[in-house]
C-alpha cells in the first residue's frame, strides 16, 4: 500500500494520499490550504488517478481546497453527516476570536458531490478497504480512517489516519464549537488505544507516530482504561 502526503498552507495541515500502489487509482485525505498545486504534483509523481477524497472532519485548515479537488477531478467528496454543514459555512466550526480574524466572514461551496459515512462503515475504494471509525471530541463529526489492501495480504502494518483526533505528543483541542473533551476521550479510550502498539498514526499535524510511543508517552492517555486491558 501506498501512503504519502505533505503539509498544506499556513496550518500546514498534512494531506494524504492512499493508493494500492504508483500508477494506480487513490483517495485524497484533507486537502486543505493551498493544497491543490502540491497535491497534483504528489499525484503525478507517483501516476496517481483519485477517485474519491475523504475528510477526517470539517474544520476548513482540513477542507479548504475540497471543492476544486472535487470539481476538478469530478469525484465525491465523503464526511460525516455531523460536520457537513461546515462544508459550506466553515464560520460554523470557528471560535469567535477565530472568526473575528477572518472579518466573520469565510465563503466556501460544498463541492458538486459529497457522500457521507458514519461510524462502522467500511468504504471500497481505489482498490482499497477503508473502515470509518467515528471519534467526535475534536468535532462532532470527526472520523479516523483504517486502509487496507487486499494486495498486502493482511500482512502489513496497520495504518491509522487520524486527524485531528490523536497527534505526536498530544491530542485535538475541544474547546472549538462542537467539542467535547469527554467525548474527545472515551473516542481515544475506545477507537485508538484498544489498537495494537506498532499501528502507526498519521496526524492531521505534525510527524507520524505510533501507537505504543502515545501509549507510553502522551499525557492526555495517561490513566485512560482500556476495554479488555485495564489501567
Amino acid at each position: 500500500m501506498l501512503v504519502a502526503g505533505f503539509p498544506a498552507g499556513s496550518f500546514q495541515t498534512n494531506c494524504y494520499v492512499v493508493a494500492q500502489g504508483p500508477g494506480e487509482a487513490c483517495v485524497v485525505v484533507d486537502p486543505g490550504q493551498d493544497a491543490v498545486e502540491p497535491l497534483d504534483a504528489l499525484l503525478a509523481e507517483h501516476r496517481l488517478t483519485p477517485v474519491a477524497v475523504l475528510l477526517t472532519h470539517g474544520h476548513f485548515d482540513h477542507t479548504f481546497s475540497v471543492t476544486p479537488v472535487c470539481d476538478g477531478h469530478d469525484i465525491a467528496a465523503w464526511i460525516h453527516p455531523e460536520d457537513r454543514e461546515m462544508l459550506a459555512d466553515p464560520m460554523k466550526g470557528l471560535s469567535t476570536e477565530s472568526a473575528a480574524f477572518f472579518g466573520g466572514r469565510l465563503e466556501m461551496r460544498e463541492p458538486r458531490s459529497v457522500e457521507e459515512m458514519t461510524d462502522g462503515a467500511t468504504l471500497d475504494l481505489a482498490g482499497l478497504t477503508l473502515r470509518v471509525d467515528h471519534t467526535p471530541g475534536h468535532t462532532r463529526g470527526s472520523v479516523i480512517f483504517t486502509p487496507t489492501s487486499a494486495a498486502d495480504g493482511g500482512q502489513g502494518t496497520e495504518v491509522i489516519i487520524a486527524g485531528d483526533t490523536l497527534f505526536a505528543g498530544s491530542i485535538g483541542r475541544t474547546d472549538l464549537p462542537g467539542g467535547d473533551h469527554g467525548q474527545m476521550l472515551a473516542s481515544l479510550r475506545d477507537k485508538l488505544l484498544t489498537r495494537s502498539d506498532d499501528a502507526l498514526v498519521l496526524p492531521g499535524h505534525g510527524a507520524t507516530t505510533t501507537i505504543g510511543r502515545e501509549r507510553a508517552s502522551n499525557p492526555f492517555l495517561q490513566g485512560l482504561p482500556v476495554p479488555g486491558r485495564g489501567l
